[in-house]
């Protein structure tokens, strides 16, 4: 039974307004065709390949830069008295923030089923494991003996003693764990479905036996449908609370010192924001390139880079309401040490930054993010998203640095300036999230094939294009 071609002109169904992803001269075929193709192909893109080698380069470069931090200590990055947390807890609040957006993507909008976010909810999730990964190292090396690690976990020991619960460390250890885990689970279940489509379409045996095995048997009855359909909806309710929870937790870590500048109530609301901000240009950051690379513009539509400069735009304004009130709070609260922290982050040696984040995260986005032309302008959302992001790694660097450099005894005050360690670190970090993503997009279906043909029922298809659809 061949399925001929179906030509959709509209893109929302009128009766529904439900969006329809398959563009003109798609068809429920060509969406498998696309998505099977590029991971199914017996020949590898030579760009894959000189992306990939750039990526394990940087990731070897990180190997390096670990490997030396491990024979000589922490010493060797720029951390020193008054600034003990440096680039370490800056690296990982920023990688747990872009992973939130894999999360708001795959629940949130799947409980209020967004059928808009099929397109980009595989290689989200799959951006939030990677982040992840990459966020979960910085805690464990940053303590300087990180073949201790295990301490943290709470594993009862012969001599009792047990992890101390009331350090922020513990909190950033049971958050990131419970975030991680929700996470792979949601991911992979998710993809069970499509993992079965190429155990089908593979035509090598190994490919079969390896797709059969992830598959765990799925064969498309009812039955597997219903059991998928519930799994799912468990696993959003789960991961929804997530969404809040998990960076407020990071916040603690801040908000709950005594240290002007981060003893503040706005910071686990604002650290939510925040990470929901970053996530979304993250995913603008990979979805522009892939789209282009694999020519995947009919699934990734310029409505879902539309939708997501939206997202950005409102948790924007989120973040400037923190940015204001942290400044409110300053003069508010009569306290001369929390104002002096304020005029320092804005004028003090370090003002430069602290401009440069509001110029990043708050003049250019949210005076171009209202025209719509611009938010469906590819190349100008591709250059925004490296804009923001930058800015939030700033943002960071603010809230922890300037608040360190100068705190209550002016005889302690000090600088800080990063040491080529702490590049090799920050940059290694983001090539092993490339490289890992990278593979990803190889080996694993990077759309969820299923949930977007259910986009558009078989009855809407025959209505549109007659009553033989089939034949």
């Amino acid at each position: 039974m061949a399925t001929r071609e179906v030509n959709i002109h509209d893109r929302r169904d009128p009766a529904t307004g439900e969006f329809r992803v398959i563009a003109p001269g798609e068809s429920f075929l060509s969406v498998t065709e696309k998505v099977s193709r590029i991971v199914l192909t017996p020949h590898t893109p030579l760009g894959w390949f000189g992306f990939f080698a750039v990526a394990g380069a940087g990731a070897t470069m990180l190997m390096v830069a670990l490997t030396w931090l491990f024979l000589k200590g922490v010493g060797i990055w720029a951390i020193t008295q008054p600034v003990a947390w440096g680039f370490a807890i800056i690296n990982f609040v920023w990688w747990i923030g872009i992973g939130h957006a894999g999360t708001l993507i795959s629940a949130i909008l799947l409980l209020f089923k967004q059928g808009w976010r099929n397109s980009i909810s595989r290689f989200a999730e799959a951006m939030t494991i990677f982040a992840v990964i990459c966020a979960a190292m910085f805690p464990v090396i940053h303590v300087g003996r990180p073949w201790l690690g295990y301490w943290l976990l709470p594993l009862p020991l012969t001599m009792d003693y047990w992890p101390q619960f009331r350090s922020p460390l513990m909190w950033d250890t049971f958050a990131v764990s419970t975030y991680a885990t929700i996470s792979v689970v949601f991911w992979y279940i998710g993809m069970i479905p499509d993992l079965g489509t190429l155990r089908d379409r593979a035509q090598s045996k190994f490919a079969q036996y390896i797709y059969g095995i992830l598959s765990v048997g799925w064969r498309g009855s009812v039955r597997h449908w219903v059991s998928y359909e519930t799994a799912s909806l468990l696993l959003a309710g789960l991961a929804t609370p997530l969404v809040l929870s998990v960076h407020t937790v990071i916040s603690f870590d801040f908000a709950v010192a005594v240290l002007p500048g981060w003893h503040t109530t706005i910071f686990p609301p604002y650290f939510v924001a925040g990470a929901i901000y970053s996530g979304f240009a993250m995913v603008l950051t990979l979805a522009i390139p892939l789209r282009k690379f694999y020519h995947l513009e009919a699934l990734v539509t310029e409505r879902h880079i539309d939708n997501m400069g939206k997202i950005m735009l409102v948790t924007g304004f989120i973040v400037a309401y923190g940015y204001g009130m942290e400044a409110f709070m300053a003069w508010y609260s009569a306290d001369h040490w929390e104002a002096f922290t304020f005029w320092n982050r804005a004028f003090g040696p370090m003002g430069w930054s602290y401009w440069l984040l509001l110029t990043l995260n708050l003049f250019i986005p949210l005076t171009t993010l209202w025209v719509r032309k611009l938010r469906t302008n590819i190349l100008y959302m591709f250059i925004l998203s490296i804009i923001v992001n930058t800015g939030m790694w700033f943002e960071r660097f603010v809230i922890i640095v300037t608040s360190l450099t100068r705190d209550f005894l002016p005889s302690a005050w000090g600088t800080y300036r990063a040491t080529k360690w702490d590049y090799m670190t920050l940059f290694g970090s983001l090539a092993l999230f490339t490289f890992l993503f990278l593979l990803f997009v190889r080996f694993l279906p990077m759309m969820p094939m299923n949930e977007i043909r259910m986009l558009l029922p078989a009855s809407k298809v025959r209505a549109k294009a007659g009553p033989e659809v089939t034949k």
